[in-house]
């Protein structure tokens, strides 16, 4: 946890750390209340996720998935869709 004066002292290189390496970053205030900065693709990808843990039905289409592909092979693509796949 990092202390909010020294976040300011130093945003730009913290801001760029948190960026780059997709590590949240802690910082606190000096009453004791925190908060994180993440990268605005980090805070999206999270979202999305938090939606798809949230959606019952979204739940269980993955659990209805999942229990099928582990009673199959799984699906196996023709060489034809492998073949357009690669060529995009």
């Amino acid at each position: 946890m990092l202390s909010v004066n020294e976040f300011r002292a130093n945003i730009k290189e913290y801001v760029d750390k948190v960026v780059s390496a997709h590590e949240p970053l802690t910082v606190s205030r000096r009453n004791g209340a925190a908060f994180v900065v993440v990268s605005l693709e980090d805070y999206e990808r999270d979202k999305e996720t938090l939606y798809v843990f949230q959606n019952s039905s979204l739940m269980r289409q993955i659990a209805e998935s999942s229990k099928s592909f582990a009673q199959s092979s799984g699906y196996k693509p023709s060489q034809k869709e492998i073949d357009e796949i690669n060529s995009i």
